[in-house]
């Protein structure tokens, strides 16, 4: 009897260890997934956001990195949602102002694919990177309210929440960008790529940081 069990016990240790196998080559084309880069080319990886107060709302790493700026997510169904958009749909997202341009996506996400090349010429860096330097220098770090009522109103100057300046930097650089292409033979990638990088080295060449800057100022004499 001894005889006849040994090689059913044998085949029975050749079955697992080839289930085995099986599973440690599933394991290994799941780590074979391709990494995730912006339109194919730019990558998350070595992306940083170097203010820590805006860590938090400029989606661009972990999960927040995608292979296109158009992830069809519901971002608008619940206050301080957008704040999980990856940060280059929110700008592409921005470009489509005004009424003819409404509802465009696709072409915003093309003229920001035509963006992230030309910054890639002119800077030598990735643009991702970039997108994120503008957005930090372009956000207003203190504005003016309206205070007081029954006729007598004044400005007093307030701190603005990081949420607040990423949205009103993408505001700012999204506006520059338009109003430069505007009746003018610069296309709204080039004017756009000019935008960001101006904004990212913190000229004063900028639309957003000349609007930044002036907000800071107006609010400073509203202390």
């Amino acid at each position: 009897m001894a005889d006849v069990e040994e090689p059913q016990y044998e085949e029975e240790v050749a079955e697992e260890v080839e289930a085995e196998e099986e599973e440690e080559e599933e394991y290994a084309y799941a780590d074979d997934t391709p990494e995730v880069k912006l339109f194919g080319k730019w990558s998350f990886d070595d992306v940083e956001v170097r203010d820590i107060s805006l860590v938090d709302y400029i989606a661009c790493t972990g999960d927040h990195a995608t292979f296109l700026p158009h992830t069809a997510g519901r971002y608008q169904k619940k206050r301080f949602r957008k704040a999980s958009c990856p940060i280059v749909e929110r700008l592409a997202c921005c470009l489509m102002k005004k009424g003819r341009n409404a509802g465009k996506k696709l072409m915003a996400v093309r003229i920001v694919q035509h963006t992230l090349e030309i910054i890639h010429l002119l800077t030598d860096q990735n643009p991702i990177q970039v997108v994120v330097d503008a957005i930090i220098n372009s956000g207003p770090r203190e504005d003016s309210t309206r205070v007081g009522g029954a006729g007598v109103v004044r400005r007093q100057a307030v701190d603005m929440s990081p949420f607040r300046r990423v949205n009103y930097a993408l505001y700012l650089l999204a506006t520059g960008a338009r109003e430069a292409s505007f009746r003018n033979l610069k296309t709204m990638a080039e004017c756009l790529a000019e935008e960001l990088i101006n904004a990212a080295r913190g000229s004063s060449n900028s639309y957003a940081i000349k609007k930044k800057d002036e907000i800071e100022r107006v609010a400073k004499s509203n202390r």
